[in-house]
């Protein structure tokens, strides 16, 4: 995976507070994305200060989506669009392996790879393998299926 700059994940992702589960994508390229998410006590998906399933599910889809987000928010000279409405949403998750459960305060790296992606004119269908660590702990790996479409 190339490393790049740090770069905003509200450019790749629709999604805003209180449902963005990755504060910001540290390398991304065609077929891979990585990304950084602290774990905050106001997270909606905190319960007794640790991030439950549905929240570390939550930051493995979004960060997949990226991969396949980005090329319907900047064109293929990485210009931005604009005013792009995208509709994405998770089909399945499959072999999801939950390993343990993040405290209040613990940094996420999750790293998504691109297996398989078919295009049509308006939309994306993709299935992608995602791995959540911290630090050298793995929490949580799986693949998902992502259908992304412009409004």
């Amino acid at each position: 995976m190339v490393n790049t700059k740090v770069i905003e994940i509200q450019n790749y992702l629709p999604h805003r507070a209180p449902m963005l589960m990755v504060d910001i994508i540290t390398a991304i390229n065609a077929d891979s994305v990585a990304t950084r998410f602290r774990v905050t006590e106001d997270n909606i998906f905190v319960e007794n200060k640790r991030l439950c399933e549905a929240g570390l599910m939550e930051n493995a889809a979004q960060t997949c989506s990226a991969i396949v987000g980005q090329t319907f928010f900047f064109d293929e000279n990485h210009q931005e669009r604009l005013n792009v409405n995208v509709l994405g949403f998770i089909s399945a998750m499959k072999k999801v392996e939950i390993l343990g459960l993040p405290q209040v305060n613990d940094v996420l790296f999750t790293e998504g790879k691109l297996i398989s992606r078919m295009d049509g004119d308006d939309f994306s269908i993709c299935l992608i393998e995602v791995i959540t660590r911290i630090e050298t702990q793995t929490l949580l790996r799986a693949e998902v299926n992502l259908f992304l479409q412009k409004q």
